[in-house]
Formats: structure tokens, sequence, C-alpha cells
């Protein structure tokens, strides 16, 4: 359902990252696991490929970043912008999904085998749960009562293949996402804007943990006096 998926899309999500590609390398064993193995392909042999698969998105993704200049400056939108840029290049390189495929490639895979609405938009909160997204605008209350008004009118529990139960339900949608200002053309805007979130979260972090790991180095003897460092002034090259 694509109201199901604005939904969580629109949601922010501030995570840390104690590494840059973190976040980017989740990738899900299962998705190497959508057709059955060959004959004979051992277990110990596939783990082998997912491996050796993971191991060249990793290099070819920190590739992209050792090419480029990282100011670590949350504060910065243009520090911001191109941070998010340098991600969306590495993660295509590398070909990684983006938080947006991943959030819709888990509902695909959370909800596939459910038949009935209410059960797919409960699944929906959990989801929304664990990945620790806030509904904000209260979106799931209004899902829900136009689930409550379409059942009302239908008379029975609305299922997944009742395509004019679904239609009535839509319908709904279609009026809380005017209610909500959402339209579907923003989708890539949407999408646009959970990307720079989540990279002002990440040069957060990264920023968090450079000043810690700064301020614990001054508190050794030997370099006590040594002039503190402005952490926009380091080049996240030399790191990785």
């Amino acid at each position: 359902m694509a109201f199901s998926y604005r939904l969580l899309s629109r949601s922010k999500q501030l995570f840390g990252s104690q590494a840059i590609l973190n976040q980017q390398l989740a990738f899900p064993v299962r998705y190497y696991a959508k057709e059955a193995a060959p004959d004979g392909f051992k277990g110990d042999e596939m783990l082998k490929d997912i491996f050796r698969d993971l191991k060249k998105k990793f290099d070819t993704a920190i590739g992209v970043f050792r090419k480029e200049k990282i100011i670590i400056d949350p504060e910065d939108p243009a520090a911001v912008s191109h941070y998010a840029k340098v991600m969306k290049t590495a993660r295509e390189k590398a070909g990684l999904l983006s938080e947006s495929q991943r959030i819709q490639y888990t509902i695909e895979e959370e909800t596939k085998d459910i038949p009935d609405a209410r059960t797919y938009f409960l699944q929906l909160q959990e989801i929304r749960i664990k990945r620790d997204l806030p509904d904000e605008l209260g979106v799931e209350a209004m899902m829900m009562d136009a689930l409550e008004k379409v059942e009302k009118e239908i008379k029975k529990p609305l299922m997944r293949n009742d395509k004019k139960g679904m239609a009535l339900l839509m319908a709904e949608f279609d009026k809380i996402n005017t209610k909500l200002g959402v339209r579907r053309e923003d989708l890539p805007k949407y999408e646009e804007e959970l990307e720079l979130k989540i990279a002002k979260a990440q040069l957060e972090e990264l920023k968090k943990d450079a000043v810690e790991a700064m301020e614990t180095h001054r508190k050794r003897e030997e370099f006590k006096d040594e002039k503190v460092v402005d952490v926009r002034s380091l080049d996240i090259r030399n790191f990785l």
C-alpha cells in the first residue's frame, strides 16, 4: 500500500553511527535468499559469497568517501547536503539500499502473507516502533479510523484482496492525504528530506565521537598543552 510507505518514509529516523557506513551496509541476509539455492550449493559456500559481496560493496563505498572532503559540521546546511550527496553516490555505486528502500523492503517482507487490512496496519505500527520512527502527525490513528469506517460500511473485516473494499479505504486515505497536505508527486521530495535528516544525524554523531576522542587525548599529560582542534578542520579521509 503506497500510503503506508509514505507514512514510514516521511518519519524522522535519527540514529547513531560509529562508522560512516554502519547504516549504509545494514543489509538483510534474507535478501540474498530470495531464490532457492541451486542443488548442491552448501550453506558455507553461500555465506562466503555473501561475505565477498558485502566486502565488495564496502570497498566500493569506502572508495567514494576517500575521494570526497567531508566537513563535520551538522549545523551547516551546505555540509549536510554535500554529505548526503556523497552517501547517495556511495550507495548507488555499491548497489546498496537507501533508507526509504530498506523501509519499503521491510514492509513488503513482513506483510506479504497478511490477508486482512487490520493486521496489516498493526504490523506497520510494529515496524515503525522497532525502527524508532515517530508518528508525529497521528497518521496511524487516522488510518485505523478510516478502516473502522470502511468495515462498518461493508459490515465485515476488510481483506486486502477485496478490491471494492480496498478502493473505499484508499478513497478515505486520499482524504487524509489532502488534510495533511501529502501529494503523491512529492514522494521524491520526502525521500530527499529523510536523507538530509539522516546525513545531519550522522554528522552530529561523528562530531560527538571526534570531540570525545580529542578530549580523551588531551587528558594525557604529554598532550595537555595542545590546542583544541576545530572538528570542521578534520579530514575524515585520513581515518578511513
